[in-house]
């Protein structure tokens, strides 16, 4: 069977009914959401049972704070193709809205997880928190469970090799100032941006460097800069490139677009659905005096961007490995 992308708890499918279910936002997937995910799929697989996510959207914090959105480290396209690739059957993206938000933990519990999911066993974070007014806890899914007839673990923090914390937070602030490969190591895969190739100014092409360029949404805090970068096309090929992500201080100063020049091809990407993945930083976004210097920096950029790339493998980071 095929991996599914589900809205609603009611369409479940009756074979993966009884199953594991992990809970939790998971924006990143990062190595912390997998060791709860991967503490998901081994239960499953000692229980010889299906594997499920329950996770939501949007984004609470942006229901709740719309006129301040979140980054999403992985919006719901991106974050279900990484969940299929730890090995689950399904994704169910829930809607969640204010009147979601005031449903209490009791119905949270008795509607969604028992009659939705028909589930046998829960795996959360340790600080997973649901329902209204955050009354839903581990602890309390526990006293539900010995109640209703499901099993609940609770995966522990998940610390880095310095003994701190992974949590989206700090991966965002990470990737705002530019520390691309530090939330790489966080996210213990390559972080990537997904998009339609867009028209720009055309100014690339006059400089001998045509980019494909696209447009992040505009809560995206990803620091302006350069980096080393691969891009996979519609036709899966990977190719490496050098990307600028910013507003051109040096031309019109416009809109911020994530433009890359893609090395050793030659073609037409416009209107092409294209994935980036950011291997690596190389400098902030500079205005130059001349489209001579601007050349020549690009120039030398690229020389950095084949450097950093040449230490990964084709594919090397494309995929999150889950933690034990």
């Amino acid at each position: 069977m095929s991996f599914l992308r589900i809205t609603s708890p009611g369409d479940f499918p009756r074979n993966l009914r009884g199953g594991v279910i992990a809970i939790g936002n998971f924006d990143g997937l990062h190595r912390g959401h997998q060791a709860v995910l991967g503490k998901a799929v081994g239960i499953a697989c000692s229980k010889g049972v299906s594997a499920s996510v329950l996770t939501f959207e949007p984004h609470p914090r942006t229901v709740f704070r719309p006129e301040h959105p979140v980054f999403r480290l992985t919006p719901a396209p991106v974050k279900a193709e990484l969940i299929e690739s730890l090995g689950f059957d399904a994704v169910v993206e829930h809607p969640f809205s204010r009147d979601f938000a005031s449903t209490t933990a009791n119905r949270f519990v008795d509607d969604i997880l028992v009659a939705g999911f028909g589930l046998a066993h829960v795996v959360t974070g340790y600080n997973f928190h649901f329902a209204r007014d955050r009354e839903g806890n581990p602890e309390f899914l526990r006293n539900a469970g010995e109640r209703l007839g499901f099993s609940v673990t609770t995966v522990e923090p998940f610390q880095d090799e310095g003994g701190e914390t992974v949590s989206s937070s700090r991966i965002r602030e990470l990737l705002s100032c530019g520390e691309i490969a530090e939330a790489n190591g966080l996210l213990g895969y390559v972080w990537r941006v997904r998009g339609e190739v867009i028209r720009g100014a055309g100014l690339g092409r006059t400089l001998n460097y045509p980019t494909a360029n696209l447009s992040l949404p505009p809560e995206s805090a990803l620091k302006h800069g350069i980096y080393a970068v691969r891009i996979r096309l519609e036709d899966g090929t990977l190719h490496d490139g050098v990307a600028s992500y910013g507003r051109r201080p040096t031309f019109d100063n416009g809109d911020p677009l994530l433009e890359t020049f893609v090395f050793d091809f030659s073609g037409d990407l416009y209107g092409q659905e294209v994935e980036v993945f950011l291997y690596g930083w190389i400098r902030g976004e500079e205005k130059f005096g001349s489209t001579d210097e601007l050349v020549a920096r690009m120039d030398r950029d690229s020389e950095e961007a084949r450097a950093i790339l040449a230490n990964f493998g084709p594919e090397q980071g494309l995929l999150p490995l889950a933690q034990p």
